[in-house]
């Protein structure tokens, strides 16, 4: 039996497990580099805490609920769009969650407003903050859910708890009195307790009209306004410009022009 294998039980029993797998190459290594025990045992339990960072990262990216994983360096800036990108490049900085600021990402659908709202979900996880992604009407069935099973504040609480709350596609519709009342407490007991980033198909003067009571829209939207990076994002879809009829459409035509020649 090596002496590796003698280690396991050990390190097993301290929760160390993962060590073992890697443990006969930095034994190797050691040796090969006649590494002093003191430098040994930094290379080995840096492996271990890099092991664990991955693993709290990719838990909270599980917890996050996103649709996809997406990061700022795979979008496709050859897309015909425009947006403020100072603006994004603040946003990506991550700084409006230190101050419990918010971003609204606003513009026609298919212009990557979700795609950008994850990646900056995607970066806080990654900076150390819990985050979590959710459909607008996802939430008000939620809510429902939860009156219906007498769990509303356990409910009402996990939206609260993040440090960010991605709140995409708000106002495809006009909310209900019930929809109204659940997105003003929401806003109200989040706001300067910690972060959202909203992405929605209309500008942020279009949402008050959306609440079913004037008053509260106003209150919480005052809050949420006010305190927010407003990227607003214009151009063609960026779904339509991958479709698979634009792209035969596309073909034909260059065919056509060739033909012509």
């Amino acid at each position: 039996m090596s002496k590796t294998t003698d280690l396991t039980p050990l390190l097993k029993s301290l929760k160390l497990g993962a060590m073992a797998a890697t443990l006969p190459e930095r034994i190797a290594l050691a040796r090969r580099e006649q590494l002093d025990y003191a430098s040994f045992l930094e290379i080995i339990l840096s492996d271990e805490v890099n092991r664990r960072d991955h693993r709290r990262v990719e838990t909270r990216l599980h917890r996050a609920g996103f649709q996809e994983i997406c990061r700022l360096e795979d979008f496709d800036w050859t897309a015909d769009i425009t947006l403020d990108r100072r603006l994004l490049d603040a946003a990506f900085s991550l700084e409006f969650l230190d101050k419990r600021e918010h971003v609204l990402l606003v513009g026609p659908a298919g212009v990557g407003k979700s795609f950008l709202a994850q990646a900056i979900g995607h970066a806080a996880v990654r900076a150390g903050h819990s985050v979590r992604f959710i459909h607008a009407d996802d939430f008000f069935k939620a809510m429902n859910q939860a009156r219906a099973d007498n769990s509303t504040d356990k409910t009402f609480r996990s939206f609260l708890t993040p440090d960010l709350l991605i709140l995409d596609d708000l106002g495809l519709h006009r909310f209900s009195a019930q929809q109204s009342a659940d997105l003003y407490q929401l806003i109200i007991d989040k706001h300067r307790a910690s972060s959202f980033v909203v992405t929605s198909n209309r500008a942020v003067e279009e949402w008050l009209s959306l609440f079913d009571d004037p008053i509260l829209g106003n209150s919480a939207l005052d809050r949420l306004a006010n305190t927010s990076y407003q990227i607003v994002i214009e151009g063609q879809s960026y779904r339509e410009r991958l479709s698979p009829h634009r792209t035969l459409l596309g073909r034909v035509a260059k065919i056509l022009g060739k033909g012509g020649d």
